[in-house]
């Protein structure tokens, strides 16, 4: 297998972690996916990372559905809960987490524009960014597993997402507000799965908006 990702990308840390989390073997393969060199478009019809490539040259696309076909194809370790009120609390935190990396895409992508950034939007943007970050504080509160008594899903999407937010928005400093978050997701980036997975940024050189 292969996985074309980006090094910032939180969607493509999560699928990432998930595969290294199985034990599943794969060459990982960086683009910028706005660069005209990206080969995503050939494999991804919508033109986003992450893009997993199978073995016969077919490609699974969009992290959460990814993520659906690991646990599908690859159940052992389980990454969900054996209880469907499990399985619907950790997708539901899955969604807030994403909720809150697609606000702070949105304001990055805004924040590029040539004309002056819109505050409204930036200021929509943010209360997303901070709702979602209390909420996924109030989810997990001070449990040791985002959801049930091992190591899933959700604690792949809520680790993902405090690391990105701090990447991204150095000036947003949740940690003060949420203290036992904060203790959840250093804990959460000593798993090897996460600290082999670091985000960093990447230079765009070519226009994007």
């Amino acid at each position: 297998m292969q996985l074309i990702s980006a090094t910032p990308s939180p969607y493509s840390r999560k699928v990432r972690i998930a595969l290294a989390e199985k034990g599943l073997a794969f060459e990982l393969v960086t683009e910028v996916p706005w660069h005209g060199t990206t080969t995503t478009p050939r494999h991804n019809p919508l033109e986003k990372l992450p893009v997993l490539i199978l073995d016969d040259g077919s490609a699974v696309y969009e992290s959460s559905y990814i993520l659906q076909w690991l646990e599908a194809k690859h159940p052992t370790p389980p990454l969900l809960p054996a209880d469907v009120d499990g399985i619907l609390a950790a997708r539901k935190l899955e969604v807030l987490c994403d909720g809150v990396c697609d606000a702070v895409v949105l304001s990055l992508f805004e924040r590029m524009r040539k004309a002056q950034a819109s505050p409204e939007w930036m200021a929509r943007q943010r209360r997303k960014i901070e709702g979602g970050l209390r909420e996924i504080a109030r989810l997990v509160g001070r449990q040791e597993w985002a959801v049930g008594d091992r190591f899933g899903l959700g604690d792949i999407a809520a680790g993902t997402v405090c690391c990105y937010v701090s990447l991204r928005f150095p000036d947003l400093d949740w940690r003060p507000l949420y203290p036992d978050l904060a203790v959840y997701a250093d804990r959460m980036e000593q798993r090897p799965s996460f600290r082999g997975t670091t985000p960093s940024a990447q230079a765009i050189t070519e226009k994007v908006v």
